[in-house]
């Protein structure tokens, strides 16, 4: 596995790529725009199901150190449905520098 940077910019553009590759695959979606402000119910459509798959390329890229599905676990209904994609990064920057710190 390759190091993983914990900043902003390196972790969006990982995400950027799994998204696109997830819309492509299941929607054949190739033109998405996807920034910190987008959201994965809204703007993304997707479904439950989506995130099960994105669950399984965050753990494919970052491993254990990101834990996609406990993240979810403490949210509410609401939450879940609004979240964006930089509330993400933001998740997966704070795993990794304290996975880092460890």
């Amino acid at each position: 596995m390759t190091p993983v940077t914990a900043d902003e910019e390196s972790v969006l553009a990982d995400l950027t790529g799994m998204l696109t590759r997830l819309l492509e695959d299941e929607y054949g979606v190739d033109d998405a725009e996807i920034g910190m402000e987008t959201t994965f119910h809204r703007d993304l459509e997707l479904e439950s199901i989506d995130l099960v798959t994105l669950a399984g390329l965050l753990q494919e890229r970052y491993g254990d150190r990101v834990n996609f599905a406990e993240f979810l676990a403490g949210m509410e209904f609401d939450e879940i449905i609004e979240l964006t994609v930089g509330r993400l990064v933001t998740h997966v920057v704070t795993s990794l520098e304290t996975a880092g710190a460890s």
